[in-house]
C-alpha cells in the first residue's frame, strides 16, 4: 500500500475513534462507575420532607411507608460498590402525590453515609452534614 494511502486510512481511523476516546475521558470513570466524581447536598438544601426522613433514619424510625428500611441493591452502580445489605432504602413523601413517589434517601454502614436521589435512583447527591 503507498504511503499516501496508509496516511490517509490512520487519519481516517484516528478521526473515527476520537469521539470515543473523548467519551470515555470525560466521563471520567474509565468503565469503573465507583470512580465517579460525588455530588453532593447539604442537609439544609434537601427538601423539608427529606430532612425529616432523615431525622427518622438517625432516631430509627417510626417510618410511614412498610418498604422504609428495606435493602437498596446498588443495581445501577452509582453508589460506591459494598457488599449486598450495606445500603438500606427509605422514602422521601413527595407533596401532592398519593404513592411513594420519586424520591429517596438511601443510608450506608449502618449510617455512616446518606444519599439522596430525586430521581428514583438516575442520580445522587452525598448528604453533607
Amino acid at each position: 500500500m503507498p504511503a499516501l494511502q496508509m496516511s490517509r486510512l490512520r487519519l481516517f481511523l484516528l478521526l473515527a475513534l476520537l469521539p470515543f476516546a473523548a467519551l470515555a475521558f470525560w466521563s471520567g470513570d474509565n468503565g469503573n462507575k465507583s470512580a465517579r466524581a460525588v455530588a453532593e447536598i447539604a442537609v439544609a438544601d434537601l427538601p423539608p420532607e427529606g430532612r425529616a426522613t432523615l431525622a427518622l433514619i438517625k432516631q430509627g424510625g417510626p417510618f410511614p411507608y412498610s418498604r422504609d428500611g428495606i435493602i437498596f441493591g446498588n443495581r445501577e452502580g452509582l453508589l460506591p460498590a459494598q457488599s449486598r445489605g450495606y445500603y438500606r432504602e427509605y422514602t422521601v413523601p413527595t407533596p401532592g402525590l398519593s404513592h411513594r413517589g420519586p424520591r429517596r434517601i438511601v443510608s450506608g454502614g449502618h449510617g455512616g453515609e446518606y444519599w439522596y436521589t430525586a430521581d428514583h435512583y438516575r442520580s445522587f447527591k452525598r448528604i453533607r452534614e
